[in-house]
């Protein structure tokens, strides 16, 4: 089966930033009564937008998010997301990539700009990094939506791209969108049943090293979707 594009996801694939934000969530939702670890906001709501995390615990908690939150929580990322670590590999992996490539991502695009350029990735991109809630239908992840805009901007059929994905609400949206997905579990945020919760969500296979994502594209290029 041809292969036309390959679609990265940026936290937790290109930069080590779930761990970091899920740090900053769990010290602000400490803040309003709510004890969360890292740890458990990483499994439970990595993927997720802000907005979308403060909707779903104000349904389970009945906590009221103050105006602020998201604003706050923004301000604090702004500033330790800058200094953010890759992944390990990462530059060395694109170097053997020849397809096509691009960044679907449910951050914004100041904050792409602000974890990518000082890793040097930004270049390897640019222009095509497409937040989710920026362009097209401006519907984030699990959406399907920002995979689907990536594809037609790319021109390519949905089943000719190749995602990688970390999250399990990433994974869902690129499955939905009806792309090829491989989950990733190489970030510091993983945890135990991570990999059995991607395959879960729809990824056909899962590696733990971006050193292996060229050989599994390639790989892929040659498996029937079963």
């Amino acid at each position: 089966m041809a292969l036309s594009l390959i679609i990265f996801d940026c936290d937790g694939v290109l930069v080590d930033s779930e761990i970091v934000a899920a740090q900053i969530e769990s010290e602000k939702l400490a803040e309003l009564g709510l004890e969360f670890s890292p740890e458990e906001i990483s499994e439970r709501f990595a993927g997720l937008t802000l907005t979308r995390i403060a909707e779903i615990l104000t349904e389970e908690t009945g906590v009221h998010f103050p105006e602020r939150f998201v604003a706050d929580v923004e301000r604090e990322s702004d500033v330790r997301l800058a200094k953010v670590a890759t992944i390990p590999g990462v530059h060395d992996m694109l170097d053997k990539l020849d397809l096509p490539r691009c960044i679907c991502s449910n951050s914004m695009m100041n904050r792409l700009q602000l974890m990518l350029k000082p890793a040097g990735l930004w270049d390897r991109f640019r222009p095509y990094v497409f937040p989710s809630r920026e362009v097209g239908t401006k519907r984030g992840k699990p959406a399907p939506d920002v995979f689907l805009y990536a594809c037609k901007e790319f021109d390519v059929a949905p089943h000719e791209a190749i995602v990688l994905e970390d999250s399990v609400h990433g994974v869902a949206a690129a499955v939905a969108a009806g792309c090829r997905v491989v989950g990733f579990t190489g970030g510091k945020h993983t945890h135990p049943g991570h990999a059995d919760s991607l395959t879960e969500a729809g990824a056909e296979t899962v590696i733990s090293r971006l050193s292996d994502f060229p050989a599994t594209v390639e790989a892929f290029a040659e498996w029937e979707r079963v």
